[in-house]
């Protein structure tokens, strides 16, 4: 039976979500719904199943009045909606998606927060008889499926580290972030949070830099700490599914990390008021009003691609370390995914979209075709070999593949 699907948000992955499953012969329908109806109603002139609406994603009442009817929710909005968007999804009775998981209204109750969800969450999908898979995106989302597909593999884990590097930069367009700078610069101010001693303790954003090598840059680069799902998730399901794994980070750098931590410390970042000439203004709202957009529309990622790149590079490393048959051994498992020009040749968006995007869409296929059978709430890292196999295999035909290499290390 085909399926309704209800994407609440149209940004970056909310729009290459729907242009895949508008191409997806078991999906009858699509509501692209945001705050901004002008953004809505754009794909439902581009594309064949969409339909735009407007939705306030903090008004349970809002998100509930698209949802009835519908199949599945994609949470493709900021994650501090996430509560209203459960709630909406448990009322309705339908399968949810998301691309980074958690409750966030409160930053200093985040941790407490998201435990509470796996311990709990999982209960109320599984008594409503639905599936939520939170974290569906790169980093979160691809990431800890090749976690679990490496970890698979060995007879024990001890270290798992997500490191991800991105430079891509215009000729004649500065872009700090290919996605929403509203959600990059808050990000790179939060504390962060790593698996270490098996135990989730926070760290500082920015802390704990380590120069790396890593496969496709040509200089070594230096890697911080940065604020994501996959340390809290995998912290939580280390002896359930990882194999006693003991210590888990997830590290980024580049340019627009570089530039971040210098805006972090002159306070730019903050969102506490200052007083300038009588008027009271908090330095983040100026940053956010002056700071660049990413092409969003087709026509806007041309005028890119028309005027060049000065700077292509970017890498995912995903690396396990563990034992196989008493040998201590590490797993590298390196992202390949199309670039700039090859992403809007193939999908009409951007690079980064595109392996968020698309990653995120496979999820969504999987649920869409019932290819997901568990119900309740959990992080891809849970999916099991046959589901994961799938995605695989599915991603390949996407140009998103993994080079896997193993190197045995000293005990």
């Amino acid at each position: 039976m085909s399926k309704k699907i209800l994407i609440l948000g149209v940004g970056a992955q909310g729009s290459a979500i729907a242009r895949m499953m508008d191409k997806e012969p078991n999906v009858s329908e699509i509501i692209c719904a945001d705050y901004n109806q002008d953004a809505a109603m754009y794909f439902e002139k581009k594309l064949t199943k969409v339909r735009g609406a407007q939705v306030d994603g903090s008004n349970l009442d809002s998100v509930v009045a698209l949802a009835r009817g519908v199949d599945l929710i994609v949470n493709a909005m900021p994650v501090e909606f996430n509560q209203v968007i459960y709630e909406a999804a448990l009322k309705v009775k339908a399968n949810y998606q998301d691309m980074a998981g958690g409750v966030y209204t409160d930053i200093d109750k985040y941790l407490e927060r998201y435990i509470d969800l796996l311990e709990n969450g999982t209960k109320k999908f599984e008594d409503a008889g639905i599936t939520a898979v939170v974290g569906t995106g790169a980093t979160p989302g691809l990431a800890n499926i090749t976690v679990r597909e490496a970890v698979d593999k060995l007879d024990t884990c001890d270290k798992i580290g997500i490191y991800i590097y991105d430079e891509v930069v215009p000729n004649n367009k500065w872009l700090p972030f290919w996605w929403s700078p509203d959600v990059a610069f808050p990000d790179m101010r939060d504390d962060a949070y790593i698996f270490e001693n098996g135990k989730i303790i926070k760290t500082k954003a920015h802390s704990r830099p380590r120069t790396m090598n890593l496969k496709g840059i040509d200089k070594p680069v230096r890697m911080v700490e940065h604020t994501h799902d996959e340390p809290i998730t995998m912290g939580f399901y280390a002896d359930k599914i990882l194999k006693g794994a003991k210590n888990i980070e997830f590290k980024y750098g580049g340019p627009s990390v570089n530039l971040s931590e210098r805006l972090l410390q002159l306070g730019i970042l903050s969102d506490e008021p200052v007083e300038i000439n009588g008027c009271k203004v908090a330095p983040i709202d100026v940053l956010l009003k002056v700071t660049p957009r990413p092409p969003q529309t087709e026509e806007e990622i041309q005028a890119i691609i028309d005027d060049g790149l000065a700077i292509e590079q970017a890498c995912m490393l995903i690396r396990v370390e563990g034992t196989k048959d008493g040998q201590k051994v590490r797993i590298d498992s390196y992202v390949n995914a199309p670039g700039l020009e090859e992403s809007f040749k193939r999908a009409k968006i951007t690079h980064d979209s595109y392996v968020i995007g698309q990653s995120a869409g496979l999820v969504t296929k999987m649920l869409v075709n019932d290819v997901i059978t568990q119900k309740g709430l959990f992080p891809p890292e849970v999916l099991n070999k046959e589901e994961r196999a799938y995605f695989f295999k599915e991603a390949e035909k996407l140009g998103i593949t993994i080079d896997e290499n193993w190197e045995e290390l000293s005990i």
